[in-house]
């Protein structure tokens, strides 16, 4: 059998969260999503996955999915109509509420993807997300079923698919049973903000790098004070706008790394006092 065939046996009704993807190339899922941990969650029905493909929906003898933009332009723009029917086939069984049931447009003038949207997300009790193509879909399906634009970073792709499969990961991976072991998204990156620490294992010396003997100490609430150092110097340094809101949250000074009440206790630990050698 053909992956997509397998993928469509793995399909049948599930009681988890449910993705529904809107998309021209159906075939394409679930690419990486069918793989290691949330493959595993798929098959097991932790979660469930289910394709709308467009064409079906396309107008005419062709079946076409789009048209010229209004008002002239290189490529071709989605039609609203046909995007309708889509919609409206995988909003059969949904809930109408947003905050229940996201609808997503994949689109680099988007909203940046965070990861407190995939928290949000995996908390829901599933999401459609349409995948665009060309130049992208027509505004008025965009505004006339309250979709939310997200992006996955200041690029251009091709089509949504790989942008969907990216988002759909990111928030699989948080429901309750996927991981198998929860603590695992509690202290990696961005779990409170900032980003996770260095990571080490054996051997414990590699071409002359021995791993940071408080890592091997043993004493652990000095090793917690380490990983918590190094995640606000490494976000301080390489990700300025992740530690300029972090210490806003936590009522720090950004620049001098201490509590703007009291200006003698640190931001954390010797992170505080790193300065950003970039």
């Amino acid at each position: 059998m053909r992956s997509h065939d397998l993928f469509e046996e793995a399909l049948a009704p599930a009681a988890g969260w449910t993705a529904k993807i809107v998309t021209l190339f159906p075939e394409a899922f679930p690419g990486v999503l069918g793989l290691s941990l949330t493959g595993k969650a798929l098959q097991e029905k932790i979660w469930a996955l289910e394709t709308i493909e467009l064409r079906p929906f396309g107008i005419g003898k062709h079946r076409n999915v789009d048209d010229t933009p209004a008002g002239g332009g290189a490529g071709m723009v989605l039609r609203a109509d046909v995007v309708s029917a889509a919609l409206d086939r995988a909003a059969e069984g949904t809930p109408d509420d947003r905050a229940a049931w996201p609808v997503i447009y994949m689109s680099p003038r988007g909203r940046p993807f965070t990861q407190a949207d995939a928290r949000r997300f995996a908390e829901a009790k599933g999401m459609t997300v349409l995948c665009g193509r060309f130049e992208g879909v027509d505004e008025r399906v965009l505004e006339a079923y309250g979709v939310e634009e997200i992006s996955i970073g200041d690029f251009v792709l091709t089509g949504g698919e790989l942008a969907a499969q990216v988002l759909i990961d990111a928030t699989v991976r948080l429901i309750p049973h996927v991981l198998g072991n929860q603590a695992s998204t509690e202290e990696e990156s961005f779990s409170d903000g900032l980003l996770e620490h260095p990571q080490y294992t054996r051997p414990s010396l590699w071409q002359g790098r021995a791993i940071p003997e408080i890592l091997q100490s043993g004493h652990h609430a000095k090793i917690e004070a380490w990983k918590r150092a190094e995640a606000e110097r490494l976000t301080k340094q390489r990700r300025p706008d992740l530690w300029r809101a972090w210490c806003a949250r936590h009522g720090m000074d950004p620049v001098e790394g201490q509590e703007l009440s009291d200006r003698a206790n640190h931001c954390g630990t010797t992170a505080g006092n790193t300065k950003d050698k970039r």
